[in-house]
């Protein structure tokens, strides 16, 4: 791919790591054997997942294998040990993180949810939360409806049955989703919750951000929820959502950036949905890599988890940053960062951390 040359070809290291590889590979924790690592889950940072990857992979030797079968589906596979990593838009609840050895929670990049829809001869629709609530709640059902016209008056809007699309399968897209209605929409809030999956009481079901899109596209008088990148990438419009200082926000890297300017707790979980920040997009999330504090098992080597720890260390660096606004997300702020290291330490292998001092070959 043209692109990832041009990438690399940046990297100031390049040439030193190249050399490195090939006399048996080179890991950020030490020289060392070339490695496969797996992972599975949220496909909402698929796209930027797969840049990374295949930098890493050019870069450092070791082989990067991610599945995008949804954040729940993920979390189990990490849960049943058949995985290095899970990928999760949602992260653990109190809960979960009891029914499971300890984790850390890694952010990785920041997004936005989008409302895509597709209406013939409508480029700019403006929708808000109470709104969105009552059209997947399925109070609002047609196009034309007072509510919608209201907030539309320069669009002409069809007298057409509303279909919302909805994710099938257990997802950290939905989970972001439903936690906005639920702070936007008391009786969202009351009748359906939030979680990675969520009983919509009407419309159509797709498995994946993917498979949300497609049938976005494919369908008239459609309206879904999807990760940004998938509606810019198949062109598909999106809605303008008022935040909640009434400004109506698109997402963009500023706009993403500005809903995380609040604290940020040091485990990192926290959500950033409808933000009373300044030009916030008001769904606006972070999307975490998990993985288990102690590292030694499934017959895990040390070797193996040296190279996990590269490539959470390499998603961290600027290197890995800068590519986020090229595929339509927000990097890291600085304090996420700075927690995400500090917490990579506390890995352990055999109840001995890896990774005691700050340093390396990807700390740019």
């Amino acid at each position: 791919m043209k692109r990832m040359k041009k990438a690399l070809s940046s990297l100031t290291l390049l040439a030193l790591a190249a050399i490195l590889v090939s006399c048996g590979g080179n890991g950020i924790t030490g020289n060392r054997k070339a490695q496969s690592i797996s992972g599975a889950g949220a496909t909402f940072p698929l796209p930027f997942y797969n840049v990374v990857f295949e930098l890493f992979s050019d870069l450092n030797g070791d082989a990067v294998a991610y599945g995008g079968i949804g954040s729940g589906s993920g979390v189990r596979n990490l849960r049943d040990q058949v995985v290095d990593f899970a990928g999760s838009d949602a992260f653990l609840s109190d809960k979960e993180m009891q029914e499971m050895d300890d984790v850390i929670h890694i952010p990785t990049c920041m997004g936005a949810v989008v409302l895509a829809y597709n209406l013939d001869g409508v480029e700019n629709l403006r929708l808000t939360g109470t709104v969105i609530a009552d059209i997947f709640a399925g109070k609002i059902t047609q196009w034309d409806d007072p509510q919608l016209v209201a907030l539309n008056p320069s669009v002409v809007l069809p007298s057409e049955p509303i279909i919302p699309v909805f994710r099938s399968d257990g997802s950290g897209t939905t989970y972001v989703f439903t936690d906005y209605l639920t702070k936007v929409s008391s009786n969202w809030a009351a009748q359906y919750g939030a979680g990675k999956s969520v009983n919509f009481p009407t419309g159509q079901a797709a498995k994946g951000n993917p498979g949300v899109a497609a049938i976005v596209s494919q369908t008239k008088n459609t309206i879904g929820y999807i990760g940004s990148e998938f509606a810019f990438a198949q062109k598909i419009p999106y809605a303008t959502i008022a935040n909640a200082r009434g400004e109506f926000i698109e997402p963009s890297p500023t706009s993403i950036s500005a809903a995380a300017s609040g604290d940020i707790p040091s485990d990192t979980r926290v959500s950033i949905t409808n933000s009373d920040a300044k030009g916030a997009y008001p769904i606006s999330t972070f999307t975490w890599i998990i993985i288990y504090k102690e590292q030694n098992y499934a017959k895990r080597s040390k070797e193996q988890v040296l190279a996990l720890l590269d490539l959470l260390k390499f998603m961290l660096s600027e290197d890995a940053q800068s590519h986020a606004t090229e595929v339509h997300y927000a990097p890291l702020p600085a304090r996420a960062i700075e927690l995400s290291k500090e917490n990579l330490r506390t890995v352990t292998y055999n109840s001995v951390p890896i990774l005691p001092t700050v340093g390396g070959l990807y700390e740019r």
